[in-house]
């Protein structure tokens, strides 16, 4: 029996989109607190689409290399449930996160050489894992993805430090079907479930029956 892919829709940036993916199933909800990135989301906006739309799934704050004073304005506006870290953040920086708020936090391994030791870093530090495609210059969100058939070394490692991995960069309906073959734990997904840069119903849904399909071709 195959266990549904958790699934994370990111890069939310107005009332609209939220009210898009929620009324999904997916289980996770994602929120670009960075700063100068074309997702970027003011929290106090985010705590009033929130407040509006009442979202089943759990949210996701996105940060590269944030201070805890910025932590700590986003949480007095989102009651954000997992803190994700996009950055070039240290084990004792994550130690420090956690022992200040007590939310897991998952952090963002890229896809190169040396990515299986950067998981062994932070063993037992961090709660989960979205790997992501390696872009010069960029963070994240770039809709470009990487060698899927390395994916099943990322879920073991992770599934070896009983926490949770993500795949992210470059899905779509188009081919997140071909990513499901590769039994990933979670799939994140931005620019790919976006038409002129709104969140795009039809492309949800048609992601979340891709998800639907491959769980019952198994069961």
């Amino acid at each position: 029996m195959i266990h549904e892919p958790l699934v994370k829709l990111c890069g939310n940036r107005s009332a609209n989109d939220v009210e898009k993916s929620a009324s999904s199933h997916a289980t996770h909800l994602g929120f670009i607190f960075v700063r100068k990135t074309k997702r970027y989301v003011r929290p106090e906006r985010v705590g009033q689409w929130i407040r509006r739309t009442r979202p089943k799934q759990k949210l996701v704050g996105v940060f590269v290399d944030p201070t805890i004073e910025q932590l700590d304005e986003v949480l007095s506006f989102v009651s954000l449930d997992v803190i994700q870290l996009h950055g070039s953040e240290t084990v004792s920086n994550i130690l420090q996160i956690k022992e200040a708020f007590g939310l897991p936090v998952w952090k963002v391994v890229h896809h190169q050489d040396g990515a299986v030791h950067q998981m062994e870093l932070f063993k037992g530090v961090t709660d989960g894992y979205v790997i992501d495609s390696k872009v010069e210059g960029t963070h994240g969100g770039t809709g470009v993805s990487f060698d899927w058939s390395t994916v099943e070394d990322y879920v073991k490692i992770a599934n070896d430090q009983n926490v949770s991995c993500f795949i992210a960069g470059g899905i779509n309906p188009g081919n997140v079907a071909q990513l499901l073959a590769h039994e990933p734990e979670g799939i994140d997904i931005s620019s790919g479930i976006e038409t002129n840069h709104q969140k795009d119903i039809y492309k949800i849904q048609a992601i979340m029956k891709e998800v639907d399909r491959h769980v019952t071709s198994f069961s």
